[in-house]
């Protein structure tokens, strides 16, 4: 917010008939622990009554609203030999980009709080949740009727319509977002005018604007932040870690991105194939290095594991990691389809708005989850099966490097099989002795080392017999158990 907009703001606020749940005004009361819990009790407050912000006003008498002035100074103040704001800052989780503003008005000294609604989940200060009950400041806990309503109102608000920054004017809009590549990934000239740029960001909802100051939406600032940590979003920043064998006992490299995920994808995805392993094809008389794994299996695991993570998880992000036989790509957060029906189910994502907006510039696949590109990809290069597995709190898939069929486990040709009869089944084909042939490059005359797999895979309960009554081995045809 520009300095000329505060006396208008504290007019606003001093003109309110009393305090509110999302108002709190003081006169010089300082004391640390107190200040952070009126930012969890305001931030979630403001969140529960639809406000775009809450406030915390020192140099207001609290009774009549009378500017009083004051003589607290948050940014001089100390906690221990920490500075206020930063101790305040780390105390707070999820972390919220409160705003301190120091201005004068009517020749006395002002101190405003500006704090943003609590979004995903309740804002705790030192591991408690607080509430304004009134013009109270209570424990959240305590006031279970208001947290249960609290809870259920934030699960409707996806985390794209947050506030990642506010009180912005146009030019801080612009030197915060990379505009230049919003424009060029959806196949726009530029404007010239910064009024224009701010109209196009803001009908896609990266942007908007409250007649006084413009705000950044999560959705803008996660997609083409010019810094994320700026937004406080770094931990959502994409990390990839290299490593130097098969396990995570020595980091070669590490690379942590600070860039909004629309505007440093490709860039990202050029590392990552950059420091993947290669194979040496050996064609007629010709040696040639070609990548260990199909670049669209790459583009499509990462833009996945962008989209359909679950951003109220603090403190973690996306993950790569490169190991000498695999790779792994983690995200936050539990799939909200079985991992066993990536291949076939309709596609399901926590973050609509983000999921559409990076199908629609090309970056992930437009009808689905793309995962049917990622194993026809993977067959194509004679990979074995990616394997998803889902932890307690994150999804992880992984590809791996070539493996001979003799050196595949059985787990690995069940899953392998699996997914064949899958994709076979969304092409509307069925999987076959000879389909299955072709996907582990088994000779013809070694039809029976197929049919070895294929029983295994049914014994596991993964595929089945197309046609039960069909006696004929020789033709028999396949299909996924959900088919």
């Amino acid at each position: 917010m520009r300095a000329d907009e505060l006396p208008a703001l504290l007019d606003r606020l001093t003109r309110l008939p009393q305090e509110t749940e999302w108002v709190e005004f003081k006169h010089n009361y300082s004391e640390p622990q107190e200040i952070g819990e009126y930012l969890s009790a305001l931030s979630n407050s403001a969140a529960l009554h639809g406000k775009e912000a809450a406030f915390l006003v020192w140099g207001v008498e609290d009774a009549s609203h009378k500017l009083v002035g004051t003589t607290f100074r948050p940014r001089s103040e100390k906690k221990g030999k920490e500075e206020l704001e930063g101790w305040l800052a780390r105390q707070l989780d999820p972390s919220i980009n409160f705003k301190i503003y120091e201005f004068v008005a009517q020749g006395k000294p002002v101190v405003i709080f500006e704090i943003p609604p609590a979004t995903h989940t309740p804002v705790r200060f030192a591991d408690t949740g607080f509430i304004r009950v009134g013009t109270y400041r209570k424990k959240l806990r305590d006031f279970p009727e208001k947290e249960r309503e609290l809870w259920a109102l934030l699960s409707r608000v996806p985390f794209e319509k947050g506030t990642a920054k506010s009180g912005l004017n146009g030019q801080e809009v612009t030197k915060l977002l990379d505009y230049s590549s919003y424009f060029a990934l959806v196949g726009r000239s530029e404007p010239g005018q910064v009024p224009a740029i701010l109209d196009a960001l803001g009908a896609e909802k990266l942007v908007l604007y409250d007649g006084m100051s413009y705000q950044i939406t999560n959705l803008g600032a996660i997609l083409f932040a010019n810094r994320l940590d700026v937004f406080e979003l770094s931990r959502k920043a994409v990390r990839a870690v290299i490593y130097a064998g098969d396990n995570r006992v020595e980091t070669t490299q590490e690379l942590a991105g600070n860039k909004g995920y629309a505007s440093g994808f490709s860039a990202l995805v050029r590392f990552i194939n950059s420091r993947l392993p290669e194979n040496e094809h050996v064609g007629q008389a010709l040696r040639k290095k070609v990548p260990m794994y199909p670049e669209i299996a790459i583009r499509e695991l990462v833009a996945n594991a962008l989209v359909h993570q679950d951003f109220s998880l603090t403190g973690t992000g996306p993950l790569i990691e490169i190991f000498s036989d695999r790779i792994e790509i983690t995200n936050p957060g539990v799939p909200l389809i079985d991992t066993q029906r990536f291949l076939d189910a309709p596609p399901q994502s926590r973050n609509d708005a983000l999921a559409a907006f990076m199908r629609r510039v090309g970056i992930c696949e437009e009808r689905g989850s793309g995962i049917d590109k990622v194993v026809a990809a993977v067959e194509l290069f004679q990979l074995p099966a990616p394997d998803f597995t889902v932890t307690e709190r994150h999804t992880r898939a992984a590809l791996f490097a070539h493996k001979k069929l003799a050196e595949m486990t059985r787990k690995d040709r069940i899953r392998a099989c699996y997914q064949h009869a899958s994709l076979m089944y969304v092409s509307n084909k069925p999987m076959t002795n000879a389909s299955l042939r072709a996907r582990f490059s088994i000779a013809d005359q070694n039809y029976a080392v197929a049919s070895r797999i294929i029983a295994e895979t049914i014994d596991a309960k993964l595929v089945k017999p197309a046609d039960p009554a069909s006696k004929s081995r020789k033709h028999a045809r396949y299909v996924p158990f959900w088919a």
